[in-house]
């Protein structure tokens, strides 16, 4: 289909409701998107009609079912340009994919004393807790790349800060806070001249970027279903298939074996050697109906329409009096994602008057508490879009924030 965002919002039937007396104006992507009918349909139908578990059945329903959820793991791998669907675990979200990475890589480097891991301070909480986690178990020290008043990726001391002791260096492409799209090409380099492995949080840039992980240069990738039209509860990690062929399981289980004797196991290959248990076969499946959806699309399209709503919402905001906003200042390498703060008010007070108004925004730290102390305020305001967000609703969003003056002073 061609790109018409009044088109595209008809397939979104949560935008039928009313918030508060108002038309639902939804600003918190970033948090989680909504979801087209397009994916809803296929996860009742599947609930409704193929219901079965996978890969372990010869009957009919458990063959419908495992080839479900394997299509949607080959799609998803296309979608991203995967080498292969068996590049592709599936994971509940980022954070699972994330610590999957610290526990498994982290086992297989045997890293120790002397040891160094490298994040940066942009970071969401799901990609410093791991790491932290991991230094306190095996000795390695947690070094980071800070943030410029610009809002940027400061790598001015990129060659001091990855040197041959880094073993594993893992930031965000896309802040979740500031929007700020990471040129990593730099890091990369760096990372494979000292031998480090590549991790990139790729949670908020791949719901809205082209993204190839064959171009991308790095080793891992971690993304969540919930913020690119699919459902919660299923994520994807992305590893080279030779790494993940060298990684040691991160759970032990059903489906993850190859044999299993009293004295001991060995281990299915990857994917399946990630993917203990039951996995969430709904959800993958909704999230292959998601990235069908988005395909159709295409990532180019959205991307130029949420470029265009980014520099209209910071035009708008910039014209509105007291407000402060974080993060670059133009629309280049920057997602559609604004935060922001209101001179002398709190941003919980800000987001309740916007939802009295149906204008529904998030504030908090964003599970990103380093951003917040680095821009010394305790929370923010935060507006996040994507491809069914419309001009008119960052109009009403730019009123709504006249309104919170008025009641401020």
């Amino acid at each position: 289909m061609s790109f018409d965002v009044e088109q595209v919002r008809k397939d979104f039937p949560i935008f039928e409701r009313e918030v508060n007396g108002h038309p639902l104006v939804y600003l918190d992507s970033a948090n989680t998107s909504q979801k087209p009918v397009q994916v809803l349909d296929v996860m009742r139908a599947h609930q409704e009609r193929y219901n079965g578990n996978v890969s372990r059945s010869v009957h009919t329903l458990g063959t419908e079912s495992t080839e479900a959820y394997e299509g949607a793991r080959a799609r998803i791998a296309a979608f991203i340009g995967a080498a292969s669907p068996d590049e592709v675990v599936f994971t509940k979200n980022s954070t699972e994919a994330l610590n999957l990475v610290a526990h498994s890589a982290g086992q297989m480097l045997k890293l120790g004393p002397g040891d160094e891991i490298v994040i940066s301070e942009m970071e969401h909480h799901s990609n410093i807790v791991p790491w932290q986690l991991l230094c306190e178990r095996t000795g390695a020290t947690l070094r980071w790349f800070g943030i410029t008043d610009e809002g940027w990726l400061d790598q001015s001391s990129l060659e001091s800060l990855i040197t041959p002791r880094t073993k594993i260096v893992s930031v965000v492409h896309m802040s979740n806070v500031l929007g700020t799209i990471n040129d990593i090409s730099e890091i990369s380099a760096r990372a494979r001249d000292v031998g480090a492995l590549l991790v990139l949080d790729c949670s908020q840039s791949v719901p809205h970027l082209p993204i190839n992980v064959r171009e991308l240069g790095a080793d891992l990738i971690a993304f969540t279903g919930h913020k690119m039209l699919g459902p919660t509860g299923i994520g994807v990690l992305w590893g080279r298939f030779d790494l993940l062929s060298q990684m040691p399981p991160f759970l032990g289980g059903g489906s993850m074996i190859e044999t299993v004797t009293m004295t001991g196991t060995t281990y299915a290959a990857p994917p399946a050697r990630f993917e203990a248990g039951t996995p969430p076969i709904t959800e993958a499946i909704g999230l292959g109906a998601a990235v069908d959806y988005l395909s159709e699309l295409g990532m180019d399209a959205v991307h130029r329409h949420e470029q265009a709503i980014t520099a209209y919402a910071l035009d708008a905001l910039s014209g509105v009096t007291g407000v402060r906003i974080f993060g670059p200042a133009t629309p280049e390498g920057r997602g559609g994602t604004v935060s922001f703060g209101v001179d002398g008010v709190h941003p919980h007070d800000v987001g309740q008057i916007l939802d009295a108004l149906g204008v529904e925004v998030r504030v908090g730290h964003h599970c990103a508490r380093p951003v917040c102390s680095r821009f010394s305020v305790p929370a923010m305001t935060r507006a996040s879009f994507y491809l069914y967000t419309t001009t008119d609703e960052i109009d009403a969003l730019a009123r709504g924030l006249d309104q919170v003056r008025k009641v401020f002073g």
